[in-house]
């Protein structure tokens, strides 16, 4: 079957998802990296035990260290490698320029789009494509879900502040049990939860720079830069529109819990560890390792358990 076979209804394709086992992918890089930053961890990428990757300018249309060209390079060389490759748009468009790029992107004729704006799904229905829909649509009920398998949806990226006994009741929902098997559901699972996104860019603010006049600053901070509060705790990350969480979530310990449920376990990209990060995953999923793992002080799971997003939860079930 072609990757850009029409399917308008939920019926049209299954996937066979149920026994498949979980299946790592790499997420766009969230932050502001040079460009041969960014041709080297795609590099290590290529040779990774990441079967997907994400990529694309996810945050800000003004970060052109990479340009649509250099990520189509770079998706073909990926896909030379052996990897399923999906292209990421912006979570937050706001010019008639940016919509002509995500145009370039969605008429691409060779990969797969995770869809972080509505604006992407509407054009991406119009010419009956698949798409990934990003975490950034916040689906949070069965019949919206249903509506996104209809217009073409493939694959679900769960909203990262949901947890798993959510995940479990939608998937249980009729409107969404008769057509599993039609769609894969993929978790965010290590990294800095992208939380917000709004129309000033706060890592500007943080120098006293206007927007327009930010001078590319993010690049200053290749892992954002901390939020702190009052009492010295590190709140929330400023990664320029973009606020993400002040702990890396890290859902090592909680793996085994998703099997039945979800598809594809995703890692978001840090500056340095990613791929030592993606070995652990890997190691943890073949059965290489077992048992409760130690995490780094800070790393948290708190959403995955219905808790506060900052706690680590040990639960027993988080155990393989």
């Amino acid at each position: 079957m072609s990757l850009f076979t029409h399917a308008t209804t939920a019926a049209a394709s299954p996937l066979n998802t149920a026994a498949a086992p979980l299946k790592l992918a790499l997420g766009p890089v969230q932050y502001y990296w040079p460009k041969a930053k960014m041709l080297d961890f795609y590099q290590q990428a290529a040779s990774s035990p990441a079967q997907l990757v994400y990529l694309g300018e996810t945050v800000c249309s003004k970060r052109r260290e990479l340009k649509f060209s250099d990520y189509l390079a770079i998706a073909q060389m990926l896909r030379e490698a052996g990897k399923e490759v999906v292209l990421s748009t912006l979570t937050m468009l706001e010019s008639p320029s940016e919509l002509k790029e995500l145009r370039r992107y969605c008429d691409n004729g060779e990969f797969w789009i995770e869809a972080n704006d509505v604006g992407a799904i509407q054009m991406l229905q119009e010419q009956q494509l698949p798409f990934v829909a990003g975490a950034a649509i916040s689906v949070y009920n069965h019949k919206a879900l249903r509506q996104l398998l209809q217009l073409g949806m493939k694959r679900w990226v769960m909203p990262v502040e949901l947890s798993r006994d959510w995940l479990q009741d939608i998937l249980q929902q009729p409107l969404i049990a008769d057509v599993r098997d039609c769609f894969e559901v993929e978790v965010f699972a290590f990294g800095h939860l992208p939380l917000a996104w709004s129309g000033r860019c706060f890592t500007a603010r943080s120098e006293n720079r206007a927007k327009d006049q930010c001078e590319l600053c993010c690049i200053n901070y290749p892992k954002g830069r901390i939020a702190n509060s009052q009492e010295g705790e590190a709140v929330f990350l400023l990664n320029g529109i973009q606020t993400q969480s002040g702990d890396r979530y890290n859902l090592l310990n909680d793996l085994s819990s998703m099997r039945g449920l979800a598809d594809v376990v995703r890692l978001s990209p840090e500056p340095a560890q990613s791929f030592e990060w993606l070995d652990k995953f890997q190691q943890k999923l073949s059965g290489a390792v077992a048992g409760h793992q130690p995490l780094p002080a800070g790393d948290c799971n708190g959403y995955w358990h219905q808790l506060a997003g900052l706690q680590q939860a040990h639960l027993k079930q988080a155990d393989d």
